[in-house]
């Protein structure tokens, strides 16, 4: 396999396949993990469905109501998120058998660099294998990897051969192995992109690879243009970095019914900061980046973000920020279906260092540190912005936090 060996470990439809494994009176029939479907009239997403699912069309982050109607004889699941984080560390367990070189992505994949471990297990491929089996003789469950020397190959090949899958590709094999497959698989191609490559006639990876970087580099920038001329080469040097930092944190809040009162959405929107930022402070986190996320009847769904100066933690300093990019996002005729905050770019926060955040007297930290304080001793919602209890009997309750 060269010089790397990485591995990118992808769970078949995890949360499905741990409910079946635990009720094998699901096997063969179509399950879906999400919210309750209500008969075509729920309000949120599905999590994750088993591939007989799938085979209705129905996948990960639709919405509940369009899975009913695809199939309404589908077994419906809430999520038990505990059990699913008990088995992962199972199956984190088997990964440390082979490697200490372990990047969790999330509950259900990781990338291992397992070069070290040839001479104990054998090459890429055959450590690959052997991970394979263990989780399917201990777990009685499957798992779909990508081997190669590089972290942007593997990942794609794990989900080429899906379930139970393993795709290799060889070191020198990775401009062949991505000409074909279409461009939206190039990391960083959003929507803007993908329309930007269509205007320079690229469908395919291997039409990217074809440009020179200074064509790319104009369409897309310093940045990102050389990102693609590198990723559509196949060329990623990035290491696997053990105890991943959490990238972003936050909530949001499905309605039970769209919303128009805009008293109510921003109310929300103040509840969930509050949660976010209590939880930013539990982790010894702050973030630099504030995102707020709305979502209208329709499904049709807007984000706007502003990165600030130096990392924050408390409503104060976060809330401010929110409550400006929801006014600048709002379209007030459209009634909402969602709503959420989240922040980014984070940063440990050491404990004490009130002015680390804040440069100028940090009050603000220490009336969150003392909220804090009441909270654990008494109970959360113990102290309540006023905000937050004005008008309450005209909140609506949200069905769905998550």
């Amino acid at each position: 396999m060269g010089k790397r060996a990485i591995l990118h470990v992808d769970m078949d439809a995890f949360y499905a396949a741990v409910e079946e494994r635990e009720n094998p009176a699901l096997r063969g029939k179509p399950v879906v993990v999400g919210s309750e479907p209500k008969e075509g009239r729920g309000r949120g997403v599905v999590a994750t469905a088993n591939y007989a699912a799938r085979r209705y069309g129905i996948g990960s982050a639709m919405p509940i109501s369009e899975a009913w109607r695809r199939c309404p004889k589908a077994v419906y699941l809430r999520p038990r998120m505990r059990r699913y984080a008990d088995v992962s560390k199972q199956i984190q367990a088997i990964f440390e058998r082979f490697t200490d070189l372990i990047e969790p992505i999330s509950i259900d994949e990781a990338f291992l660099d397992v070069t070290a471990s040839e001479r104990l297990y054998g090459d890429g491929p055959a450590i690959a294998s052997l991970i394979k089996d263990a989780i399917r003789k201990e777990e009685r469950l499957t798992a779909s990897i990508g081997c190669a020397k590089s972290k942007f190959i593997a990942k794609i090949a794990s989900d080429l051969d899906k379930p139970d899958g393993l795709v290799v590709v060889r070191p020198g094999d990775e401009a062949e192995f991505l000409a074909p497959l279409p461009i939206g698989r190039l990391w960083g191609a959003g929507p803007k992109a993908l329309e930007r490559f269509r205007r320079l006639g690229c469908t395919t990876i291997g039409d990217a690879a074809g440009l020179d970087r200074d064509v790319l580099v104009r369409a897309f920038g310093d940045s990102m243009g050389d990102r693609f001329h590198r990723l559509s080469r196949g060329i990623d040097d990035r290491p696997v970095v053990p105890g991943h930092v959490r990238k972003s944190l936050g909530k949001e809040t499905t309605f039970g019914e769209d919303v128009s009162d805009r008293r109510v959405v921003e109310r929300t929107l103040l509840d969930l900061t509050e949660q976010v930022a209590a939880l930013l402070r539990r982790k010894r986190l702050a973030g630099a980046t504030v995102t707020v996320k709305l979502r209208w009847e329709g499904f049709e769904t807007v984000t706007r973000q502003r990165t600030l100066e130096s990392p924050v933690n408390t409503v104060d300093k976060i809330w401010p920020v929110a409550r400006e990019l929801l006014r600048t996002a709002d379209r007030p005729r459209r009634r909402v279906r969602l709503v959420g905050v989240t922040l980014s770019t984070l940063d440990r926060a050491a404990s004490g260092q009130a002015d680390m955040f804040v440069p100028d007297t940090g009050l603000d930290i220490k009336v969150a540190e003392a909220v804090d304080a009441l909270a654990e001793r008494f109970g959360s919602g113990t102290v309540t912005r006023a905000a937050l209890l004005e008008d309450a009997e005209d909140r609506e309750e949200p069905t769905e936090r998550r």
